[in-house]
């Protein structure tokens, strides 16, 4: 599985004192940057926070966000991972690939952590070093908080056609 991320790690060449910065260009892949950087151009170390937090779902699940369907809903992986954490089901998001080979533990932990990490506002997703520690010992963990940045329904795109102009409205 090769993963898109969005810019995994661009944080870094911003100034060290920089908790904010606002880019002129909106670069990386659709699901995989975080809504601030893909709706402001606003990037952070949040930022790849995000991009982090979606990359571990798609590890425990075995999906890619990018195509990810779940039969005839129109879900995203963050959804469907929300969905079914909210439910007590998280288990459920585990790919089936890895059987009986995995702690059920560590799977709720990481399903855990990949959530929190996706939140919609940055200040509602841990830090790094947060992250790390809730990886490698059991630690406390907020619950996370409702995804509505991803489970909105995608709008469909709207076409009007006269004879002077062709407009297109879509999101950015």
């Amino acid at each position: 599985m090769n993963p898109k991320i969005s810019d995994f790690g661009l944080a870094r060449i911003f100034e060290g004192t920089m908790d904010l910065v606002n880019t002129r260009r909106i670069v990386g892949t659709l699901g995989y940057m975080s809504p601030e950087y893909a709706m402001g151009g606003i990037y952070s170390e949040k930022s790849d926070v995000f991009s982090y937090g979606m990359l571990l779902l798609e590890i425990i699940s075995g999906k890619k966000n990018s195509n990810f369907h779940h039969y005839e809903k129109e879900l995203s992986l963050v959804d469907y991972a929300w969905q079914l954490w909210n439910e007590s089901r998280g288990l459920e998001v585990v790919d089936d690939a890895l059987a009986d080979s995995y702690s059920a533990e560590e799977a709720v932990r990481c399903i855990h952590i990949g959530l929190l990490c996706v939140q919609d506002h940055a200040s509602d997703r841990p830090t790094m070093v947060d992250v790390v520690s809730m990886l490698i010992k059991e630690t406390h963990r907020p619950q996370p908080k409702q995804p509505f940045f991803t489970c909105q329904p995608q709008p469909h795109t709207a076409t009007t056609v006269n004879e002077a102009t062709v407009s297109v409205f879509e999101g950015r």
